[in-house]
């Protein structure tokens, strides 16, 4: 087959289109309209470039759709093109936006765009949202706010900034009650929140985890929360590194009790002996550390309703 029939055949088929016959399953919730998130099992695979290139996340594996075949088929490259050619003219699921498409964003820095919103405060919306959706107690909210590390993100959002070793935002985590993404032209590095120069670096998935985290340790002493935001950018390994490498260091494995936070620990295990540095993996007794928080709130106010509801002590009768 010649270059230009290649390209044809490449330019007719979609990478959903190959995952979805493979048994994948768009993650409406993990998915943004730049990366869109299948999963088929403990498999994930993110495809990008308006469906015309894929990766994996919890590998450096990327590429077209003909490469996307032989990863997840195990087959030659004149035996991809083949089941390529099977699925032209096949139309893969479209996923379903509950949020309206952005408007293009003017050409302005990040700093810029950050600099722009308002800091939470106690009854905004961003502050309701993650102190009664999210159970973050004002404490944790109040640190974060003091390290610059929130903003009032749309229709009651947060945005949670990511930022480089001297504290310049890099990009941020979007969410809310029926969003999740990341700034458009932004860079996953770290979100941290805590002590800079803290020995005792928790690792979760998420910025709202971390915090989560943080409230149920009471934002223990000597202790660095922090977020890769879902990802494992390059600038998240090197930021990684760089913190592993302080003589005391201990990398906390803090990621979610699935097999995608176990790939994280394992990544984190193998920087910290590349580093010399201890290793901790520290499971929540959940899902994630967001929803051990909200358990905990659940059972809390269980136990206030329930000495409520105790009939008033008497006195005993003296005679």
């Amino acid at each position: 087959m010649e270059q230009r029939e290649l390209e044809e055949l490449k330019g007719r088929v979609l990478c959903a289109a190959v995952l979805e016959k493979a048994g994948f399953a768009i993650d409406l919730k993990e998915s943004t309209r730049r990366a869109v998130k299948h999963r088929r099992g403990s498999d994930i695979i993110i495809v990008i470039h308006e469906g015309r290139g894929w990766f994996d996340p919890l590998s450096d594996v990327k590429g077209d759709v003909f490469s996307l075949i032989q990863h997840i088929d195990g087959v030659a490259f004149t035996e991809a093109l083949g089941r390529a050619a099977e699925l032209v003219g096949f139309r893969p699921t479209e996923p379903r936006w509950t949020r309206p498409t952005r408007e293009r964003q003017p050409s302005v820095s990040l700093t810029e765009r950050w600099c722009a919103r308002d800091e939470p405060w106690p009854g905004s919306a961003t502050w309701r949202y993650l102190l009664d959706e999210r159970f973050l107690p004002e404490f944790v909210l109040r640190a974060a706010a003091r390290q610059d590390r929130l903003r009032e993100g749309p229709h009651g959002s947060v945005w949670a900034a990511h930022v480089d070793d001297g504290g310049i935002v890099t990009g941020w985590e979007e969410r809310g009650p029926q969003w999740r993404g990341f700034s458009t032209g932004g860079t996953k590095m770290l979100f941290r929140l805590g002590a800079p120069d803290a020995l005792r670096l928790c690792i979760t998935e998420a910025a709202i985890d971390a915090m989560s985290l943080a409230a149920l340790e009471g934002l223990r002493d000597g202790s660095l929360y922090l977020s890769t935001g879902g990802g494992w950018s390059p600038a998240t390994n090197a930021a990684v590194r760089t913190l592993a490498a302080r003589p005391g260091a201990q990398l906390v494995a803090a990621t979610d009790a699935n097999s995608q936070g176990e790939v994280f620990a394992g990544r984190l295990r193998e920087i910290a002996e590349s580093a010399g540095c201890d290793w901790f993996r520290l499971r929540p007794p959940g899902d994630d550390w967001n929803y051990a928080l909200r358990e905990k709130a659940g059972e809390e106010q269980e136990r206030r309703n329930g000495r409520r509801d105790l009939p008033h002590a008497r006195r005993p009768h003296q005679g």
